[in-house]
């Protein structure tokens, strides 16, 4: 019987931890360096010019996740075993929605971005057994302004985050201010994953 892929995800608004968890996670499971993907926006914001101030362009959020696939797609080719992503394809949808005029630009830019063949691949891992998404709420102790994460409505977001993974049908764990210790976390996310 093949050995099982196990992919976890940590989503959720600007500083929740995201990070912070994610490296903790990479450290305790030992994993190599390629395969934990770390923070795709800021280098794709970089490469591509775009800043805090262009977080409500469209084309922004789709260069973001376009280079989701390509990590989704550069690991299945390295075929690692266990893979750990600080956030996923469905953040730059949440962000295309937050960022919206009004709920009806929000649904079309939503469909826009869900409904590609790409994002339907990636979407069958999300929602595979194999597949462990957890969304940090936010800890109004941890927000911090950095210049670059978009700080707007937390609360909002996380809302959008949880409509968004109930509309696609994908399982998840929430962690929020019930559970800031790390150590817990992390051996949370390795109970989950059966490690």
């Amino acid at each position: 019987m093949p050995e099982r892929t196990v992919s976890i995800y940590v989503i959720g608004p600007s500083s929740t931890g995201k990070t912070t968890l994610c490296d903790a996670l990479a450290q305790r499971l030992g994993l190599a360096r390629s395969a934990y993907v770390t923070e795709i926006a800021r280098k794709v914001m970089q490469d591509k010019g775009y800043s805090r101030d262009t977080i409500g362009l469209l084309q922004m959020q789709q260069d973001i996740m376009e280079a989701h696939f390509q990590q989704e797609e550069r690991l299945d080719e390295l075929g690692y075993r266990i893979r750990l992503f600080d956030r996923s394809a469905l953040d730059p949808v949440v962000y295309a929605i937050l960022t919206s005029k009004d709920s009806d630009e929000g649904n079309a830019r939503k469909t826009f971005l869900l409904e590609t063949d790409k994002f339907r691949r990636v979407l069958a891992r999300y929602r595979s057994k194999d597949s462990i998404v957890v969304l940090l709420k936010p800890v109004p102790q941890w927000l911090c302004d950095d210049g670059v994460r978009s700080m707007e409505q937390p609360d909002v977001c996380l809302d959008i985050f949880r409509a968004l993974l109930a509309h696609l049908h994908i399982e998840y764990r929430e962690f929020g201010k019930e559970m800031k210790l790390l150590e817990e976390r992390v051996t949370s996310i390795m109970g989950l994953a059966r490690f």
